[in-house]
């Protein structure tokens, strides 16, 4: 499997946008989704109450997701069809999975071609499953900010301009 990360100078691509509240991290997740397509595979990490959840909310409701989107830590996967025909959005929670073996165990790779797939702690576990792929890593700060770190991998992520320089501010 070969990687091509988007790069400047040689150098790999990570937009950073600061969030500062819960509803500034589901703009930007609302923001992402509209750039989003049937295929991608979105990648989060971060640490326990950095914002993972609250961000993939934001991201369907910009797919216009049916249900209520929460962690689904003890399903491990949920699928959330589109209400209005784009694809559908399914989230992972890869927490208490321990290896790439276990991820594959639950079949991604027969959704994953016409779905949004989001995978929450899939840092370590998850790249396997697409060479193009968008990681974002949140951290979350004592002020309850949060600065989340988009990183494009793949030919289908370089030229696509990233959301957020605004999000959050203010």
């Amino acid at each position: 499997m070969t990687n091509t990360t988007a790069t400047t100078n040689g150098v790999p691509h990570v937009h950073a946008v600061t969030a500062a509240t819960d509803d500034a991290m589901r703009t930007l997740g609302r923001d992402l989704a509209a750039l989003t397509r049937p295929g991608d595979l979105l990648i989060l990490s971060g640490p326990l109450g950095a914002g993972k959840t609250t961000f993939t909310q934001g991201i369907g409701q910009g797919l216009d997701a049916r249900g209520s989107v929460t962690s689904p830590t003890f399903v491990i996967s949920r699928i959330h069809p589109s209400l209005s025909g784009g694809p559908a959005l399914v989230h992972v929670d890869a927490y208490r999975l321990g290896s790439s073996d276990e991820i594959d165990d639950i079949d991604l790779d027969m959704t994953l071609p016409e779905s949004v797939t989001v995978v929450e702690w899939g840092e370590g576990v998850a790249e396997g499953l697409a060479d193009d792929r968008l990681e974002i890593r949140i951290e979350r700060h004592p002020d309850d900010t949060r600065t989340v770190h988009l990183r494009p991998v793949g030919a289908r992520w370089t030229d696509i301009e990233l959301p957020g320089t605004a999000t959050g501010r203010g």
